[in-house]
């Protein structure tokens, strides 16, 4: 079952397992208020369980890329399509997102995405991998965040 993020009143549906579950909530409603802000998309999330080709692309690629697997479990993820964009999100319970910005035209951006929820710890199979930046969100309080550019097709 979907359900669309709110970021005027954070909810904790579906990532109240998280021991950083509110900062969770507000990561997943800073991404949802970025897409309505900039493109009037309705950023909308499924369980895990019934995003399966969501949450399987994402490995797939980080796998594939960087030979790099997750050790937390998936919560929610989505995967839409915006302005010639194939965004693909997946928000873990160690408070975790990852997303894959994957242009639909050839030569365009893709990368994935990195960002970690006020409170955790950077994943071991991340930590000496990639640097984080911060950035302030009213939202999720103070984001940790990383990438990389993909090179493969996908």
């Amino acid at each position: 079952m979907s359900h669309v993020v709110d970021f005027t009143t954070v909810s904790l549906d579906g990532v109240e397992t998280s021991p950083v579950a509110a900062a969770l909530a507000g990561l997943r409603a800073n991404e949802a208020r970025y897409f309505k802000n900039k493109y009037d998309h309705v950023f909308t999330v499924t369980s895990a369980e019934d995003a399966v080709e969501a949450v399987e692309r994402v490995h797939r690629i980080l796998r594939e890329e960087r030979d790099i697997v997750i050790g937390s479990r998936p919560l929610e993820a989505t995967d839409f399509i915006v302005d010639g964009l194939r965004m693909t999100y997946v928000f873990y319970e160690s408070g975790l997102s990852i997303n894959v910005m994957y242009s639909i035209e050839d030569g365009g951006k893709r990368a994935v995405g990195f960002k970690l929820a006020e409170g955790m710890e950077v994943p071991d199979e991340l930590a000496s991998r990639f640097k984080f930046a911060r950035q302030k969100s009213k939202l999720a309080g103070t984001i940790r965040g990383s990438f990389f550019v993909i090179r493969g097709e996908y």
